[in-house]
């Protein structure tokens, strides 16, 4: 082959290259101008809106990606918690306003659900109707309660399960006040409000619904010794401490979650929730708000 041929078939092969690079070049720019003008536009409003939202979040940690009961709907509201307590860490203000005390008690309520159930909450943002009554009320066994003191069958056993198990170990635990009616309630939170008022009576005591001695699930006990008062002192509530979520209690008003539970701390009101979700709430050192919100609200 000669040195001209050669140029020649080398010429034609760059040619065909330049030719072929030229045609698939047109075909990406006519592909890119479709999917351009086919494309919807984002508007530079809606470019504000989402990078608003970005730095929402951010200024939460992000930590939407790690809390399933996260709610945008709640976004303002968690930032404006935030606002006024920069000493709490982001899951608790997520926490906090999910139960709802960012807002003021007895505002934005709601009905109970889950009820006649042994996992239902009942508190100053969830309620019960006047009419409610718990199916499966039992009176309790007199060697462990005052007269007339019921509870829901299975909260019935279990306390006298607890009780019986005290007393085989020298304990003396004893159901003094267990379910209430919608009336009893209304006329025992009157009775307070007159007595210290409306403010001070929140403090300890449920306005009519909105007490969860209604479900038949929460007991207020004593040793039958000391004043209920002073249940704390005695040697049954360190029994109870250690024991009452194994028969599916729980100590319903702790001391370092009064403003969860909206109450005061009562070492002598327990409530039934069953064994499972007693011994998850001791292990995790929770309150039933809390509960509720990590694994009951977000997964109706």
């Amino acid at each position: 082959m000669t040195v001209v041929k050669k140029k020649k078939l080398k010429l034609k092969k760059k040619n065909f290259l330049i030719f072929l690079s030229c045609i698939l070049l047109i075909l990406f720019s006519i592909t890119y101008g479709v999917l351009t003008l086919t494309s919807p536009k984002t508007t530079k409003k809606e470019k504000v809106v989402k990078t608003a939202k970005e730095i929402k979040l951010g200024k939460l940690e992000n930590i939407q990606k790690k809390l399933d009961y996260f709610n945008e709907d709640y976004i303002d509201r968690y930032l404006a918690y935030q606002k006024k307590n920069k000493g709490l860490s982001t899951k608790q203000i997520i926490m906090d306003v999910n139960i709802g005390i960012d807002r003021d008690y007895y505002t934005n309520t709601k009905k109970a659900i889950n009820l006649n159930k042994t996992n239902i909450l009942v508190n100053k943002y969830y309620y019960l109707e006047e009419d409610y009554i718990p199916e499966n009320l039992e009176e309790i066994d007199k060697k462990y309660a005052r007269n007339g003191m019921m509870l829901v069958k299975e909260a019935k056993e279990a306390f006298e399960d607890l009780a019986q198990a005290a007393k085989e170990e020298g304990n003396t635990i004893i159901a003094m006040s267990t379910y209430r009616s919608y009336n009893y309630q209304r006329a025992l939170y009157n009775r307070y409000k007159e007595e210290d008022g409306v403010e001070g009576a929140d403090t300890y005591s449920a306005r009519a619904g909105f007490s969860e001695h209604q479900t038949g699930l929460a007991v207020d006990v004593y040793n039958g010794k000391e004043d209920y008062t002073n249940f704390e002192k005695t040697e049954e509530f360190t029994w109870m401490q250690e024991h009452a979520q194994n028969y599916g209690f729980i100590l319903r008003f702790p001391e370092d979650k009064t403003k969860q539970t909206g109450y005061e701390y009562e070492s002598w009101h327990y409530r039934y929730v069953g064994k499972k979700i007693a011994t998850y709430i001791k292990k995790h050192h929770m309150c039933l708000e809390e509960y509720y919100v990590e694994q009951i609200e977000n997964k109706k």
